[in-house]
């Protein structure tokens, strides 16, 4: 026959299992919070940090090409604009953000 206190003395005491069970269980999401911050947050950020730069260093003379795949020449720069020559007598004008790359370097010609 089972009484009160055997079943007393195997229940399992709220004191044993201290304070740093709840510390471990936390563990594993802490380590997830680290890994996406390290792989996926940090790098988007330095990428962003790099383009800015980039669209600051826009100047006149520079081959762009746009985020939609067009081709040309800064002829003109404002503050939030380029204006592009993409063929002889033809300028259009665009957003820096709509500039993607710069090919002056890529096609080893000297920038002026």
């Amino acid at each position: 026959m089972i009484n009160l206190n055997t079943i007393l003395l195997f229940a399992p005491q709220q004191g044993q299992q201290g304070s740093g069970g709840g510390l471990w269980s936390f563990l594993p999401l802490l380590l997830i919070i680290v890994v996406f911050y390290l792989f996926f947050i940090r790098p988007q950020m330095r990428k962003t940090k790099e383009q800015k730069k980039f669209r600051e260093g826009l100047k006149k003379g520079d081959k762009v090409i746009t985020i939609g795949g067009l081709h040309g020449k800064i002829v003109e720069v404002d503050e939030t604009t380029v204006q592009l020559e993409v063929a002889p007598q033809l300028r259009m004008t665009f957003e820096k953000s709509a500039v993607a790359m710069d090919t002056s370097s890529q096609l080893g010609e000297t920038k002026q």
